[in-house]
């Protein structure tokens, strides 16, 4: 059986976005990681990465109509590290979990009707799946600017 295009599809911007935010970590010290680029009311690398990862893939089980992984989402945004590879050994094992959510020849019904988990409201499964993935790149543009502007600063 054929893999469905739209998880095809879905497969390449996800590996794309999961090998950027990890190289957006990779070497970056933990005041890199930790360091609100503008304020109290913005998020560190820490906080985006492991956000992203974690809500990337509560929304792909949720596109493929799976049990919903166990989440703690008002701690993600409490995330500190130590350095890159502590967060590297929280983002690695769910990102392959993401990965794993895509890498199936299951069929993929994307008018699936599918219960919101926030509030009840019904979405599609291409609706899950396409917010899985715009919602990962923005995290992930997120997390490669503010190391940006951390190594331009020179602190």
């Amino acid at each position: 059986m054929a893999a469905d295009p739209t998880i095809e599809a879905s497969r390449g911007f996800v590996d794309e976005s999961l090998n950027a935010m990890r190289a957006a970590v990779a070497g970056a010290s933990a005041d890199a990681l930790n360091q609100r680029p503008a304020g109290d009311d913005t998020n560190p690398v820490a906080v985006l990465v492991v956000h992203a990862v974690n809500s990337t893939r509560w929304w792909l089980s949720v596109a493929r109509g799976l049990p919903l992984p166990e989440r703690d989402r008002p701690s993600e945004f409490l995330t500190t590290v130590a350095d890159a590879d502590e967060l590297l050994a929280l983002f690695d094992p769910v990102a392959a979990d993401c990965r794993a959510l895509l890498d199936t020849d299951a069929p993929f019904d994307g008018g699936a009707i599918r219960e919101d988990p926030r509030d009840g409201e019904q979405v599609t499964g291409a609706w899950a799946l396409i917010h899985a993935v715009e919602h990962l790149r923005e995290h992930v543009a997120h997390a490669e600017l503010t190391r940006q502007l951390w190594e331009e600063s020179g602190i």
